[in-house]
């Protein structure tokens, strides 16, 4: 079986025998200092582009790019000053991350400030939902730099014009026009920072350690102030064609050269659709014209780009191409049919599905994956919560559904249709059971770092259905004890809300349903369960520790889940990015002497369009040429590893059985189920502080590391992130799909 990477400057400084730590930790420090140094460059030279100065540092920057006659002239130049710093700092991400794999998990990260800012809930209500203070200080910083930049051009436009002697008609007209300019200025260059975030798989967001779950938060806000922004920009226009009395012609016009209207107006009634219909009360409630709107995301780009022309896109263009890269990749990986081992439902109503994937695919129990199922949708894809842990096994990866919504409840109806046919017939129904359900998998994303690993002390606090990464969470720490891996957690306690009692059997999905003797020494775990809407327990309360899910279907779909997003092979991301970086590169140069230059092409929406095709080139050719030689030789991993399938399962059964005849103290010792570790009350909700306060004592007061991580309902997240506030916790990370986050004690 093939083996995996290990990192380079790992393996350099195991050879060196005077002091083995210096290479690393010097490098790390290196490459650190340049991507600082690189990023408070360009945010310096962001905010304070209106300024005079800057303006006049700028202009005779690109008077020279264009009198110098350079290959790629203006639009290089300002490509190279807002968008090159962007793809500076994801190249030399690559290299950290590829260099330094493990550098983010530890206690010294639990002291330092930057976690501190990052896990401190400084708002709890609002429109913002739970905001950390490192939020709270993104959120302000945005909010300042539109404040200083809008002000500044107003200032200065009132100057420049009430210099001019002109009629007050004519005064106001120009004022307006200015203005709007100044409002599309400052929305492109909000709209490079509005599409990072949306970046599922991109190395920026694993950089930072902020999972796409997280980042789609800071996606919502950017997105509505830059539609905000646009918006203002275009009545600003309206109301000056409107003064002047040619609204709908210079609305319908297309201008060769300069700024095309026809293409902005198609541009922003795209982006107002996508805007109305993401708002939470549209959202919540008609959740498919919102997502189905949202693929307008292309139209929005391709005529905004047709509206600007090349140099202009150029400011928002690198941030563009980066989604761009994600969404090839996860286009490729979605793809692919993915067996379902196990598709079954629970009686208490919840479908468990189970994946078949290969050995080399890394995930920690924080992450989730986006699901597709075609006979459902081939547009729609949902995300869940892994309910597995990476230790459960290395062939499979489960999830757990609840029954919301249309969606789901079909999913659950074909399940149960198979199941019911199963049972009424004691035949093997495997041949009409293939081809059900044609699952295409996303993923997994989620967090760098297993912060569920990091704590000595740990809450877990879910509602409902938010119990499923807390299942993986479990299993994780339970067999890695029992395997003897570093695991940090000895106390644990899970606070979990249901509404019936039935729902309790959702704890049963844990892999690992005894905990040894050997592990209850080291571990110390209680489970609290809370019945909100039954007062007292039924009579057969005895049912719910035997409840099993049904006779499940398999479905063989083709091949295991790829791995090219996500948490896939750095080695060959980094060469993707690369690849398609250059390639871009080489094409726009390509483009700009033999058909540009050639043919005297100087209409600004035709060299903006040329700019758009040449990235999607560099793309889909050299860096699709890499995708495909990454998934020929993820193939062959796969084949390799199959390989060792059978031996390893042999090899096992014989140490089970030998184990077992032997007599050894692991066989004889006794074992503590989860179910009598579990302690249920029936009519109550959990009442934090009481509970959050005798758990810190319990484990050593004030002077303690406890981690807080909540999974369920924006109520619940307030509730514990109100009371983590009061007690001085820290909040920090998320789980997706149900809105989890962590906190620090």
């Amino acid at each position: 079986m093939t083996q995996e990477r290990e990192p380079l400057l790992q393996n350099a400084a195991a050879g060196a025998k005077g002091s083995p730590a210096v290479l690393p930790s010097l490098a790390r420090s290196v490459l650190k200092f340049l991507m600082w140094a690189v990023f408070l460059t360009w945010a310096a030279g962001i905010f304070f582009y209106p300024t005079a100065p800057v303006q006049a540092a700028f202009r005779r920057w690109a008077a020279i790019a264009s009198t110098e006659g350079l290959i790629t002239g203006l639009t290089g130049s300002v490509f190279l000053f807002f968008s090159g710093p962007i793809l500076i700092i994801a190249a030399l991400a690559y290299v950290y991350i590829f260099a330094f794999p493990g550098d983010h998990v530890g206690k010294k990260k639990l002291r330092s400030l930057s976690f501190r800012l990052w896990t401190y809930p400084v708002l709890v209500d609002g429109p913002f939902g739970v905001v950390s203070a490192a939020e709270f200080i993104g959120i302000v910083m945005f909010i300042v730099y539109v404040v200083f930049s809008m002000t500044y051009y107003v200032v200065d436009s009132v100057s420049l014009i009430s210099q001019a002697h002109l009629p007050p008609t004519t005064r106001s007209e120009l004022l307006l026009a200015l203005i709007g300019l100044r409002f599309g200025s400052v929305g492109l260059f909000c709209m490079i920072f509005l599409f990072l975030p949306v970046s599922r798989g991109s190395v920026l967001l694993r950089l930072i350690d902020i999972p796409f779950e997280h980042a789609t938060r800071y996606h919502v806000w950017l997105g509505h102030l830059t539609m905000a922004l646009f918006t203002l920009h275009g009545l600003c226009y309206m109301i000056s064609y409107s003064l002047l009395g040619r609204l709908i012609e210079e609305l319908t016009q297309w201008k060769q050269v300069g700024i095309a209207n026809l293409p902005g107006v198609i541009s922003l009634v795209a982006g107002l659709l996508m805007w109305v219909t993401s708002l939470h009360p549209v959202r919540k409630r008609f959740f498919e014209l919102f997502f189905y709107t949202h693929q307008l995301y292309v139209v929005f780009v391709v005529f905004l780009v047709l509206h600007v022309g090349d140099f202009v896109f150029s400011i928002s263009a690198g941030a563009v191409f980066l989604f761009m890269l994600d969404r090839f990749l996860r286009f490729w990986q979605s793809r692919a049919k993915v067996d379902i081992v196990s598709a079954a439902c629970r009686p208490c109503g919840t479908v468990e599905l189970v994946f078949s994937k290969p050995a080399s695919l890394r995930y920690n129990a924080l992450s989730f994956i986006f699901v597709q199922v075609r006979e459902l949708s081939f547009l729609q894809w949902h995300p869940f919560s892994v309910s597995s842990s990476p230790m459960d096994g290395r062939y499979h990866m489960s999830i757990l559904i609840k029954v919301l919504g249309t969606w789901t409840d079909t999913l659950k109806r074909i399940i149960t249709d198979v199941q019911e046919q199963k049972t009424r017939s004691d035949s093997d129904s495997d041949q009409s059971q293939t081809g059900r359900i044609t699952a295409s998998i996303e993923g997994p994303y989620g967090h760098e770092s297993p912060y569920h690993l990091m704590y000595e002390n740990l809450i877990l606090v879910a509602g409902g259905i938010g119990i499923s990464p807390f299942v993986a969470i479990l299993s994780d720490i339970i067999h890695r004890i029992e395997q003897g891996m570093p695991c940090a957690p000895k106390n644990v306690l899970v606070l979990w809300s249901v509404k019936k009692t039935s729902e309790l059997s959702l704890l049963l999905a844990v892999d690992a349903q005894s905990i040894s003797s050997s592990v209850c020494d080291k571990l110390h775990l209680d489970i609290q369960a809370f019945v909100t809407q039954e007062s007292d327990p039924p009579l057969e309360d005895g049912i719910v520790g035997d409840d099993q899910k049904a006779p499940g279907m398999f479905v063989k779909n083709g091949a295991a889940m790829s791995g090219l997003v996500g948490t896939g092979d750095n080695f060959w991301a980094a060469m993707y990015f690369a690849a398609s970086t250059l390639g871009s590169v080489l094409a726009f140069v390509l483009v700009q002497l033999y058909y540009v230059k050639r043919f005297n092409v100087y209409a600004w929406w035709h060299l903006g369009l040329l700019l758009l095709l040449c990235m999607a080139a560099g793309i889909a050719l050299p860096g699709g040429l890499v995708v495909l030689l990454w998934h020929l030789s993820e193939k062959r991993r796969m084949q390799d590893n199959r390989w060792d399938v059978d031996a390893r399962a042999r090899a096992d059964a014989d140490a089970e059985q030998t184990t077992t005849a032997a007599g050894g103290a692991g066989a004889d010792a006794p074992a503590a189920s989860l179910a009598a570790l579990r302690t249920t009350r029936y009519g109550c909700r959990p009442k934090f502080q009481a509970e959050f306060a005798a758990f810190a004592e319990r484990v050593g007061g004030a002077a303690a590391d406890v981690g807080v991580l909540v999974c369920g309902p924006s109520g619940l997240q307030t509730s514990v992130a109100r009371e983590c506030r009061s007690q001085n916790l820290r909040r920090g990370g998320a789980v997706f799909h149900f809105n989890s986050h962590s906190f620090d004690l």
